[in-house]
């Protein structure tokens, strides 16, 4: 992947409001910038800025995360570090148990971190594999463990399954980098 990159997202997920807003992501050597203005269907306009720093393998080393929401509230802020290998903390350094064992992480609302189990774990066509991944909700800036599973339908598409018992299934095309293209109803690529 040519560094550094920007891309672009237009948020679709808010019915009454599609298309109103933008992601914002720069890539660099190791890290990844982000900023989100959308409107949420339940608590209005936000702004959620993310870092997150990885390592060659693709593996989350730190993410730090931003949220501006509401009429004149006061920024809010998350950091998480993991080791690579399944051992988070927050960012006080205390252990955060309930996330051991997640490798990556999945921030909503971004179709970027999609591409981390994708990049780090390379699927033959027709292979699924499970993971278990840090899910940030990013507009109350919460985290817990979820399982979710990718199946690599061609050279370009692979399938999300949420396995949270919602049913929740989409089809997501990625480009040469394996970032995400197009997420039916939730987001759609600015093309570059």
């Amino acid at each position: 992947m040519p560094l550094p990159r920007t891309v672009c997202w237009i948020p679709l997920w808010n019915a009454a409001q599609p298309g109103v807003g933008i992601e914002h992501l720069r890539l660099s050597d190791g890290h990844a910038d982000g900023i989100v203005i959308a409107v949420d269907e339940e608590s209005g306009p936000f702004r959620l800025a993310y870092r997150l720093d990885r390592d060659e393998r693709w593996r989350l080393r730190e993410a730090a995360l931003s949220l501006i929401d509401g009429e004149g509230e006061s920024p809010r802020s998350m950091h998480l570090k993991t080791d690579g290998d399944g051992h988070w903390q927050d960012g006080e350094g205390r252990a955060l148990a309930d996330l051991d064992g997640c490798l990556d992480i999945d921030i909503w609302p971004t179709p970027f971190t999609n591409s981390f189990p994708i990049r780090r774990v390379p699927l033959a066509i027709g292979e699924r594999r499970e993971f278990r991944m840090a899910w940030v909700d990013g507009t109350a800036l919460t985290v817990r463990a979820q399982a979710q599973a990718y199946t690599r339908l061609d050279e370009r598409l692979y399938r999300f399954e949420s396995l949270d018992g919602s049913g929740f299934v989409a089809d997501l095309p990625v480009d040469e980098d394996l970032l995400v293209l197009d997420y039916p109803g939730l987001f759609k690529r600015h093309r570059d």
